[in-house]
């Protein structure tokens, strides 16, 4: 996971300075090929689910997303139209962002059963954090000697070190995490079934859909202030701005392995799962309050870091315990239907929404603000809810 996480945070400074090149009305077309590119990408995920071998499927798609940002890399060097070059780069970055951490999480709750999740994903979590300080670290500090090209090139060459670390983890869930009962021992090696059981997997189970109506909540919040500070980042250069970028994803992981190491846990043992996934919705809301009093960049950045620092350290771990609850088609079929399709989807409307508000509206940061408190409020009554369906005694719903 630190490996993973530092390829990812070399390539997320990258393309989030590209955005303030551009109009909330251009990003918003964008995060809308990207919700068409990655349901075509999930789409093609289940066909793979399905065909390939399990033990080579993780491997197989970290190593297809190093041969992409080789393939960047190189267009980026010749390219003569770099404005194309950039957006495709954006979009696809996007793309790789979800589904990388989709397939790690779902490789994550194949490997523990639901007790060794819940000690253990807060650390892994932290792990990722970790990756986070790593990554960042390049961009903020050499993003201008080094250029943003160059890279793209190291974080292709780090998305190949995990894989023999991947195939080290299957041998030891049988020998070592004694979970050959947790998954039949006669499993088959491929997954199988209807490639595009995921989508309906998802549509038909009121918990999955329950999990995809948390996540559009997030998504609406994480949209409404990262175009604030877009658009507050645009006077900036781009090298500049790469920094900025790349700092604050400093800060966020420095908060989150504090808290993954030191809180998360205890959260869980002490209040259960519907106060650990409902605490950021919580903080968060109150902070769009905030910013609707005193609507200033530092207060914007400040919940930035909060926001995304809670959701590493606690509301992704305790998201993904929800997913012990399922079985190995769902967990690796509607899974990433949810994390991505889902995902992308609440962008696409959430980005639109918000060029409506400030580009057709003419609303300003403080009233903003006010729709997304309003947002962040119904985030934490579906995460309460979705706390209390996880801790019934009962099987899986349906």
């Amino acid at each position: 996971m630190v490996i993973l996480m530092s390829a990812y945070y070399i390539l997320r400074p990258v393309r989030d300075a590209m955005a303030s090149d551009w109009s909330d009305a251009e990003v918003s077309w964008l995060w809308t090929i990207n919700f068409f590119i990655s349901t075509a990408v999930v789409a093609l995920y289940g066909v793979a689910v399905s065909r390939f071998r399990f033990q080579l499927l993780v491997p197989t798609v970290y190593g297809f997303f190093a041969l992409t940002f080789v393939v960047f890399y190189v267009a980026a060097s010749g390219s003569v139209d770099r404005i194309l070059i950039d957006k495709a780069f954006y979009v696809w970055v996007s793309v790789f962002s979800l589904l990388h951490i989709s397939v790690f999480w779902s490789f994550m709750s194949d490997l523990f059963n639901k007790e060794q999740a819940g000690r253990l994903f807060g650390i892994i979590a932290a792990g990722a954090s970790v990756g986070g300080l790593i990554g960042p670290a390049i961009p903020s500090f050499f993003s201008e000697s080094l250029g943003t090209d160059n890279l793209m090139l190291i974080a292709s060459g780090m998305l190949l070190l995990p894989i023999p670390i991947i195939f080290y983890l299957q041998s030891l869930k049988s020998s070592a995490l004694h979970n050959e009962d947790f998954i039949s021992q006669n499993a088959p090696a491929k997954i199988g079934g209807n490639p595009f059981a995921g989508f309906k997997l998802f549509f038909s189970n009121p918990y999955l859909l329950a999990i995809a109506l948390f996540i559009f909540l997030y998504t609406g919040i994480s949209s409404f202030v990262y175009f604030e500070l877009k658009n507050l980042l645009a006077d900036f250069s781009r090298p500049e701005r790469t920094a900025v970028w790349a700092q604050m994803d400093l800060a966020v992981n420095t908060l989150s392995i504090a808290t993954g190491l030191f809180a998360t846990g205890r959260i869980m043992s002490k209040f259960g799962m519907p106060v650990t996934i409902a605490l950021v919705p919580v903080l968060i809301c109150i902070g769009l309050i905030v910013i609707a009093i005193s609507p200033v960049m530092a207060v914007v950045v400040g919940l930035q870091i909060l926001r995304r620092a809670g959701n590493y350290a606690v509301t992704r771990p305790a998201r993904e315990m929800l997913f012990t609850r399922v079985d190995r088609e769902t967990r690796f079929k509607a899974k990433p239907v949810i994390d991505i399709v889902a995902y992308r989807g609440g962008d696409t409307i959430m980005a639109w929404l918000f060029t409506g508000l400030t580009q057709g509206l003419g609303l300003g940061l403080a009233s903003v603000a006010l729709v997304g408190a309003g947002i962040a409020a119904l985030w934490t009554l579906v995460a309460l809810y979705l706390g209390r369906w996880f801790e019934r005694d009962d099987k899986f719903p349906t």
